[in-house]
Order: C-alpha cells, then structure tokens, then sequence
C-alpha cells in the first residue's frame, strides 16, 4: 500500500506541476483520473513532505504546490 500511496502522491504533484502549481480539487481529480480516497492518501503523503497547501475560497478547495 505504501508503494501505491508514494506511487499517486508523484501523480499529484506531476499534475499539480503541470498546471503551474495550483489546481481546484475537481479539477485535480479529473486530471489525475484518482479516486478521492487515493487522491487524500496522496495530499497526507505530499503535507508530511510539506511540498502542499490548502486554500479555500467559498465553496471551493485549491491545492498548490509550496
């Protein structure tokens, strides 16, 4: 299972490279074709290395790249 987690945690942050370092969360998850409990698995593996942040403005969840 670590190996998955460490596997999607580089999908995320690729993507999240990809689109200059910050995406909203829906549109992370169709980019990365993850399910949310991966994509979650993948944030906790990427905030331990403190390579994320969080945002939220109004009804939506940014995630960007530090």
């Amino acid at each position: 299972m670590k190996h998955v987690v460490g596997t999607n945690a580089g999908v995320v942050w690729g993507a999240l490279a990809e689109a200059n370092g910050t995406l909203e969360f829906k549109e992370l998850k169709k980019l990365t074709k993850l399910k949310e409990k991966d994509l979650y698995l993948a944030f906790g593996w990427l905030l331990k290395e403190g390579k994320l942040v969080f945002r939220e403005e109004e009804k939506y969840l940014y995630i960007s790249l530090v």
